[in-house]
Formats: C-alpha cells, structure tokens, sequence
C-alpha cells in the first residue's frame, strides 16, 4: 500500500542482479598468511603484485610479486616497517610501493602491534595513516630502493600513469607542511586521514601537483587506460560517506559518479572506459560488495557480488577480461585475493551502455499445474513466495524486477485461459514515468567572470527553474522567512510577524539567504516560524518580490555535514519558478566580504530571533547556466479479461478485480520505514502487496474454470488488472483511466460511470489481525448487502469504512466515478520494511478473505444490474499539513508530471470547490492573488487563506484563464 503522507517521493534505486551474470569460474588466488590484499596486474597482464602479512616477524603487510605464468613468488619490500599500495611501471622492469622502513621505530612498533593482538580478543583491522610512509621505487634487476616522495606525512596509494611518465598518489603533506587552525591541529591528532588529497608528479618524484582542495579523505586514485582520466574515492568531511569521482589528469572536470549515500570507495577504470567497478556498503554497514557504474555516472549502479563476506579492491586484467579482488567470502572470512572471468558485455548491457537485449538471467518460475481451480492456501502461497522473492529485488517499477514480477502475472493469466487486454494485444499496458532527478550537462556559475565548481562550490536546488540565468546583483535577506501579516499558530492566534525583508528591493537580484531556521529561537517560535522556512517556500517568498535567483548557504551555526543541500526527487516534478542553488559557507564568505561581513557574524545576531536589515553585496554580479534532467523509465501494468461471451465485449460495463504488482525495490527510499543499515536491503512486500496480486489470481483461475465447466453464467467481462507504480503515487491505475477516458469520450479528466460496473482491489490482505477491513463502503448502495449475502458461507469477521478516498489504486476509479470495494487487513510492524517475507503470511486467513472477494465478484459479474455510484465528499483531515484549517475540497493529482500549476484529479463533490465550479482536469494556476507554481505553493497560500472570506481562484482549463470565486471552508 503506498505509503500515507502528503507527498509520495521517490528515489533512484541500484537493482541487485546475479553474480554469476557478471563473473565465472572464480577461484582463490592467495592463500599464505593472515590476509594478503591490492592485486595488481602488470602492462602484460603476466604478473601481480601484491601485498600480505606473511614475513614472519612483521605483523604487518609487505609487498610481493606473483608470476601469473609459474607461479614464483618474491617479497620486493625490505620486510621491516609497514608498506602498502605497490604498482607495476608499465616497462615491467621496476615497481613502487609505500613504505615507513626508514621509521627508526619500526621495530618496536612492530612489537607493539604483536602485542596488542595478543591482548586484544577481537582486534578489527585499521589503518593508522602513518606520517613515515613514502613511496619507493624498487628497481627488479638491480633490487635498489629509491624514495620518490621523502616528504613527512603519509605518502601512498600511488601508480604510474599508463605511458609511466607520471605517478598520481594520495597524501596529507599539506597538514604537515603549513600552518593549522587550532581546531584542525586537534583533529590531525585523531583523524589524519581527513587531511588527505590527490596529488600527481612526474615519474621520479618532481614537479608535485595537488589536485584537489576539499575537506575530507580524497584518496585511492589510478589513471584511466588511456591516461585522460583520474578516479579516486571522496569522503564527506565526517569520514561516514564517500562517492566515487573521476577527473583530468590536470584536476580540472571533477566529477561524482555515485551519489549512493554510503560508503563507495576503491574505484578502478575497465580498460575500456566505458565503466568503473567499485567497492560499497550500501547493503549494509559492514556487507561490502562490488558495484560498477558507467563512466559518465549518468545511470545507476549496478551490483555484481552477492556472496556472504567482504568484497572490495577490484581491479581488471589489462585486456578487461578477467577481474581480481580482495574477498573475504572464504578462509573463515580472512581476506584473500581471487581471480575470476569478467562478462565485459553483460556489464555493457546492465549499464544501459549494450544493445538491448534481456539481461537478467531466467528465474526459476512456480509450476502452474501444481495448482488447483479452487482458492486454496497452498497456491496462493505458491504466488507469494515467487513473487516477493529476493530474484525479484523488491519489484520496484521500472526495474527488471518489476518486469519479472509482471511477466509471470501474464503467463498464469494465459494459462488460465484470461485474454489480453493491454497494449497491441498483448497483456501490458505501458507508462513511462520520471524516476529521479539529476546534474544535466553544461551547469555553470560565474562570480565577475570567474567560475565555480559545481559540486564542490556550488549545487542547484532540485527544484531550481533550468536555464540561463543573466548576471545580477546579489543582496542579503537573513533566513529568507517572512510571515503573512495575519498568520495564526495552531492555536489560531496570530503569531508575531516576521520578515527578512523589511527594507530590502530585491527585484531582478539574486537574494542570499541562511538554509534553516534561527538556531537560538525556542521551540514554539520554531513551531510558528517552520511552515515559512521550507527552501520551497523560501523560493516561493523570493519568487513573489521579483527576484532573480535564491542562493542558499548552510552557515557554520548549523554544523551540517554537507554543506551543499542535496537535490532530492519529490513526485510534484515542478520548478519553483525561480533559480535556486546551494552554495558552501567559503562561498558565502566570499560574497558577503564585499559589504565587509561574515556569515559567523550575521548567523549569531540572527539565532537569537532578532530581524536585521538587507545587506547589499556591492560589486558583485552572478551569472548562471542550471541544467537538471529528469530521468524517465518505463512501467507496465498486466491486463487480462475473462470474457462473459466468446470474446471481450466493450458495450457492456466490465468489473475490474485488481491489486497492485510493484514496492519499494532492493533499496527502500524514502518510502520505506526502515533505519539504517536495513533502508538497502530488498523490501519484499509479501503482505504489500504480493498478497493482493496472489489473491487476484486464485479468482480469476476459479472463475474461469466456473465458466469452462458451465457452472457460470456471467453477465459481463471481469477484466484482472495487476497495478504497477502504486507506491510512487497511482501510477499505473491513474494511466489506465485517464486513457480509457481519452479513448472513450475524448477527455482524460472525463468520469467513466457505467463505463466500469465497480473495482474489487485488494491491498494487503495477507496479516489478519482481529478482522478483514472492506473500504469503500459508501461508494455503492449495494455494498453492505452484496457483503452480508457473501460473507454468510465465509464467516470473516469483517470491520467496514464508507470512505473510498484511499491510499491505493481503487481511489482512481473512484475519482472517475466507479464504484470501489477495498479489502485490506490493516498496518503491521513489517510494513515498509525488508522483513515484510512470504514467511509471515497468513495464509489461511487470506485465503478466506479471497473467497469473499471471489464470491462479490462473482455476485457482480452475473447481476443484470451493476452497482450504483453514490458520490462522497473527501474527508477533510485527510493527507493535510499541520495547522492547515482551510478547506476547498480539490483533489490534486500527484502524477501529475512538469505541470506548471496544481492540476485536480477531482474536487470532492460538496466542497467550497465543487460549488465554486472547478472541475476535474482543471490547473489552479492562482489562488488569492498569488501565483501557483506547483503543489508546494498551493499548500502554502492555502495556509493563508482566511474561513468564511471569499477569494479568488484562477484556473487553466482547456488552455484558457477561468477566474472563480471560492469561499474557504473549515476543516474541523
């Protein structure tokens, strides 16, 4: 069941495919030593090196070169001291590798760490970045070291560029070599790895070049094949996040390939540069696996390891047909290095960088003929189990889990006998819809001519209007919050007026203003102040001045981790109609210095909730380019029809029995309740809702094989609908009426009565509490008699709601004027959660609760008359902002797409709308005087609107203006 709340958002989501689909005939390549790991292959592809503990009295890693073709082995470093990160030059004849040999302490440390490993009974394996190491040339013939970096501070993670003309490498010099704050001397103390950046030099240690100036851990940098690109590991300046980035040599172009929220760390270039493979934890704090994702960084990425243990390191054999890594998924969980053949061309396809050809590999489906004509509990478990199994990844729409889930809703129709009924006869019915948002090409911001890097000095909102945006003047509006004059608390009192800004023209200039609320206010001014301090709501204030763009800054009071505000995906899809970015507090400093002020300074006067003066930012012009794509998929429902007749007859109303197919995915979202760790694991959705979708399909086979036999004499057709795109918001139910309505009667905002006799859905009917809840009640006057007539052989003990205003895809028949009857068996602890399994079911009961929704079906589908439709009025609490205390009874559709405008789905029938005259279809384009963008300034203008006082509502209905009066009524 989609998830209640006022707006459904949505995620991209990275689908788990087979390992087997990505790499064959794997085997263990090291097996000495506690743990060997950073295999590297030389330019022929004929040796690795490699590093292990092994040397006996040295707990710690030393360096080795393996012969690929005999097997011979030799240790390379001097076996004192620790060393790491080795690299082969591409002419075969010499290597380097980080080492602290030279430590004169090397010894006792050594010592120490033998000592503390006995003392410890679980010692978990760390890196202490220590400040001796430097990276070292070996020479293979002569076996002489020379120290390529000699510089204090850790010194590693270094390999020659493909030509062997330059080393790229990782260091914290820099925190050694000048002077640090106070606080940062502190931190170097506890945390050196914060302080670590990329660097390049050339092949004997000169001309050192630092690449990159962000705070946080940049490290585990390699050259691309051809030598054009860099990639390497960024971590937030909290060391819990890190994203895979590449960039030119040069350091110029850098940019994020992953945007996973997790730990993804350890990226290396296939040879042919089409992709990367990288190591994550977005399955989990401690389940490392490997992923790879296109060069580009434009699709999702992909995951290849699904075996138990740690998988991380990977590299490819020069010619990027074999892959090696560390893994800890034997040898009692100690990390080894293993070898294995890469399918170079499944990871084309499963990038979407391939032909498109089927990807994943075939899933073993339930046999059919071990099912019976009769609803019983042991099929509809067989339905169950296959379709909320981790092979289908959560069935999340657009993802070929979905299509899995789909395909074999369609095949048990046709063996039962149903026929097509979607597109050019077929059993789909297809919809594209946006899936995310994300960094088009081309985004650009210049301060007096000099640029800005996206992402690292600047980001824009996710809802920022596209486009060229002309240089203009930047001025200051404190925390962009500004109250209506008669703006009332929950209590319904006015609230004290507040405004960033008094005195402040802002007309066609870019307004800065602070990202939250003041951090000093008590909680009930916060209470009062937070419905004005959303950033949409900033922009729409800003927007309604007249001004050009809103420029965003965190400031140092509100100690977040990401400076940038992240672009998150929300199901409105419109632009606030403004240019908004994020900018970082170094950024901000920077403008504000031109008025000779500080973000510190400002933020400390305004926490305490006092209001100060606009700032203008004298001399400062900005100019921006903003591109952001919406990225589109594809969904399908599944459509198949038992005919009363020998085939399908449109002239009589059929009766749709329906549930929805799709849930969250292999990764939750933001719909999914989970915590932690649990968000990125597979979200079965046995209950939500493989349940309903197994309960639709014991109907149809018993109905239809009623119907084979003779013993059925229907009246119409019963068309069996699996929904898919419900928890993104009705997708699917909501495109297969607003086209019906197209087809039919030229409108896709057009009522469909007596086109469709009713809707039966079934939304988790799988966790039977204390009873069965039937919603919809009051939608049809034959309701509570067609319940009493077929419950009476079923005995459920049943709990029924009139209203049919709900959260799942009957609400879409509804709305167009059908009749609808919901069974649902209520909430539970699994709810959105991974651990919503086929285990948990109660199958029995569901089963009974199948029966009586097969029985009213039957009862329908046989009746010469259809139900009636009885309209009802929306309840008026349902799905609102806290404190929002008007009411205009509309309906908006959240699918509604790029819209400009709110557009309605519906108005409840006897609401102020209704009677105002707006229409289902119709946009609301303003409302009180003021410009309505999208369905966050609805909300807002609505929060001020007064009970009881007339406004006006502007509404774009068939391409023209239609002004309206409408007067407010209340909600309680």
């Amino acid at each position: 069941m989609r998830l209640i709340a006022f707006l459904c958002l949505i995620t991209t989501v990275v689908f788990a495919q087979t390992e087997a689909d990505f790499i064959t005939n794997t085997r263990q390549l090291t097996f000495e030593g506690k743990r060997s790991g950073e295999g590297y292959f030389s330019a022929d592809g004929s040796k690795m090196i490699f590093q292990s503990e092994r040397e006996e009295g040295n707990p710690f890693y030393q360096i080795y070169l393996m012969d690929l073709e005999t097997g011979d082995q030799e240790r390379l470093s001097p076996g004192m001291g620790k060393t790491t990160c080795a690299w082969i030059h591409p002419d075969g004849k010499r290597v380097l590798f980080a080492s602290t040999h030279t430590d004169p302490d090397s010894k006792k440390l050594q010592q120490a760490e033998y000592d503390e490993r006995k003392n410890t009974k679980v010692r978990r394996y760390a890196w202490d970045y220590d400040e001796h190491y430097d990276i070292w040339e070996y020479t293979l013939a002569d076996k002489k070291l020379k120290n390529l970096t000699n510089t204090r501070g850790y010194d590693a993670e270094g390999g020659w560029s493909p030509d062997g003309k330059k080393i790229v490498f990782a260091s914290n010099r820099a925190a050694y070599e000048g002077k640090l704050s106070k606080e940062d001397e502190e931190r170097l103390k506890i945390d050196k790895q914060y302080f670590m950046e990329i660097y390049t030099a050339d092949a004997d240690g000169s001309n050192v070049k630092r690449l990159t100036e962000v705070p946080g851990y940049d490290g585990g940098p390699f050259f691309s094949a051809d030598g054009k690109r860099i990639c390497w590991r960024r971590f937030t300046p909290k060391g819990d996040v890190a994203e895979v980035w590449t960039m030119n040599t040069d350091g110029s172009d850098q940019k994020a390939i992953t945007k996973l929220g997790a730990m993804s760390w350890a990226p290396y270039f296939h040879p042919s540069g089409e992709y990367l493979i990288f190591t994550t934890n977005l399955n989990g704090f401690a389940n490392f696996e490997l992923y790879i994702a296109d060069a580009a960084g434009k699709h999702a990425p992909v995951r290849v390891t699904t075996t138990d243990g740690f998988d991380g390191l990977p590299v490819f054999t020069p010619d990027g047909k074999k892959l090696s890594w560390t893994s800890g998924r034997s040898s009692g969980g100690a990390s080894q290095i293993y070898m294995a053949d890469w399918d170079h061309d499944h990871a084309r396809v499963a990038l979407g960088l391939g032909q498109e050809v089927k990807i994943v590999k075939e899933v073993k489906t339930p046999d059919f003929a071990l099912t019976a004509a009769d609803i019983r509990d042991t099929d509809l478990k067989q339905h169950v189990t296959y379709l909320a199994s981790d092979e289908l990844g959560g069935r999340l729409t657009g993802t070929d889990g979905e299509k899995l889930a789909t395909q074999y809703f369609a095949d048990v129709a046709k063996q039962i006998g149903l026929a097509a009924f979607g597109d050019n006869d077929t059993y789909f019915d297809n919809f594209d819809f946006t899936a995310g948002v994300a960094l088009g090409e081309g985004n650009a911001l210049s301060l007096n001519g000099s640029e800005l890097k996206v992402e690292q000095d600047w980001k824009p909102l996710s809802f920022s209007q596209n486009g060229e945006v002309k240089e203009a003047g930047i001025v200051f509006a404190g925390y962009g919050i500004e109250t209506p004059e008669e703006a009332t608390g929950t209590d319904g009192k006015k609230i004290e007026t507040y405004s960033s800004y008094a005195h402040l023209e802002v007309k066609d200039k870019w307004v800065l203003v602070f990202r939250y609320l003041p951090e000093g206010i008590t909680q009930e001014r916060r209470n009062e102040l937070s419905r004005y301090s959303s950033l949409r709501y900033k922009a729409l204030t800003a927007r309604q001045k007249g001004a050009r763009g809103l420029i965003v800054v965190s400031g140092p009071n509100s100690k977040v981790v990401q400076q940038l505000a992240p672009m998150t995906f929300d199901a409105s899809l419109a632009t606030s109609g403004i240019a908004a970015i994020s900018i970082t507090d170094a950024v901000g400093d920077k403008l504000l210095a031109s008025a000779g002020k500080k973000l510190k300074d400002l933020q400390d006067k305004l926490d305490n909730g006092d209001l100060m003066g606009g700032i203008e930012c004298t001399g400062l012009k900005l100019g921006a380019k903003i591109v952001i794509q919406q990225e589109k998929k594809k969904g399908r429902n599944v459509l198949a029809v038992l005919p009363y007749g020998d085939r399908p007859d449109p002239h009589v109303a059929p009766l749709i029995v329906g549930a929805h197919i799709d849930h969250l995915g292999s990764s939750g979202g933001s719909n999914s309740r989970a915590k932690g760790d649990e968000v990125n694991k597979i979200h079965h959705g046995a209950d939500d809702n493989a349940s309903g979708v197994g309960g639709v399909l014991e109907i149809a086979q018993w109905l239809a094989d009623l119907k084979k036999l003779g013993k059925l004499t229907l009246k119409r057709d019963i068309i069996f609908a699996a929904w898919s795109g419900e928890e993104l918001g009705l997708l699917g139910s909501n495109h297969f009426v607003e086209a019906y309505a197209k087809m039919i009667k030229g409108d896709a905002n057009a009522k469909l009565t007596g086109m469709f006799a009713a809707c039966l859905n079934m939304d988790m009917i799988g966790r039977f509490q204390k009873s069965v809840v039937l919603q919809g009640l009051g939608s049809s006057s034959m309701w509570a008699k067609e319940i009493e007539k077929r419950n009476a052989p079923i005995g459920l003990p049943i709990t029924t709601q009139n209203d049919a205003h709900l959260p799942t895809d009957s609400t879409a028949f509804y709305l167009k004027g059908i009749p609808t009857l919901n069974a649902f068996t209520g909430a539970h602890a699994d709810y959105h959660m991974p651990s919503d399994t086929a285990d948990k079911i109660d199958y029995p009961n569901a089963t009974k609760i199948t029966k009586l929704m097969g029985l009213i079906a039957r009862g329908i589908a046989t009746a010469d008359a259809a139900p009636d439709y009885v309209a009802m009025e929306a309840p008026k609490n349902s799905g609102v902002r806290t404190g929002l205390r008007a009411y205009l009874g509309t309906i908006p559709d959240y699918a509604q797409g790029d819209t400009k405008g709110v557009k309605l789905s519906g108005v409840s029938p006897i609401g102020p709308a209704a009677k105002a005259g707006v229409k289902a279809g119709d946009i609301i384009i303003k409302l009180g005087g003021k410009d309505i963008a999208n369905i966050y300034d609805y909300t807002y203008v609505m929060g001020d609107l007064k009970i009881g006082k007339e406004t006006t509502i502007t509404v774009q209905r068939e391409g023209k203006s239609v002004d309206l009066k409408i007067m407010p009524g209340s909600r309680d």
